[in-house]
């Protein structure tokens, strides 16, 4: 399994995804009393939406992750971050899930864990190791661990 993994991302390594856009409004309120509304400042705004949508692209995650040190409180923003760009304006049920994931005591050593296996190569114990309230292995979804895994940085090679 891992070598398929490994071919694919070779093969859609040079692929861009375009922006995804979201709406802060209706994230805040999930945020703020976990602390975690300021990651509704990354991105930029959309001109001309009168929604107040605003974009956020893989770029930005990637951005973001640079960034992020050991503690947990910005690894849970990277995740924060990571689930509004997998859930745009079309998934409702982002912000209600990710504000689940947030009051999950687990939350620090799943995000942990799971980086590190990524850091390692090994993205099939990340996926395992994930396991969070609101999110998880769904296969036929953009959600949980395999959002998670975007953040960090791409496995090119044995």
């Amino acid at each position: 399994m891992m070598k398929q993994l490994q071919k694919l991302v070779v093969s859609y390594g040079d692929c861009e995804q375009k922006p995804v856009r979201f709406r802060p409004g209706t994230w805040h309120s999930r945020l703020e009393p976990r602390g975690a509304a300021h990651v509704l400042d990354i991105g930029f705004g959309c001109a001309n939406e009168p929604s107040g949508d605003q974009v956020i692209s893989r770029d930005d995650l990637v951005d973001l992750r640079g960034h992020v040190g050991e503690d947990p409180v910005s690894l849970r923003d990277l995740f924060v971050a990571v689930m509004i760009w997998g859930s745009g304006t079309t998934n409702g049920r982002g912000p209600r899930y990710t504000e689940a994931a947030l009051s999950d005591d687990r939350m620090p050593a799943v995000l942990r864990t799971t980086r590190e296996a990524v850091r390692d190569g090994d993205l099939s114990g990340a996926y395992r190791q994930f396991v969070l309230n609101g999110v998880g292995r769904d296969p036929s979804s953009r959600s949980g661990s395999r959002l998670w895994t975007t953040a960090m940085p791409r496995v090119t090679g044995p």
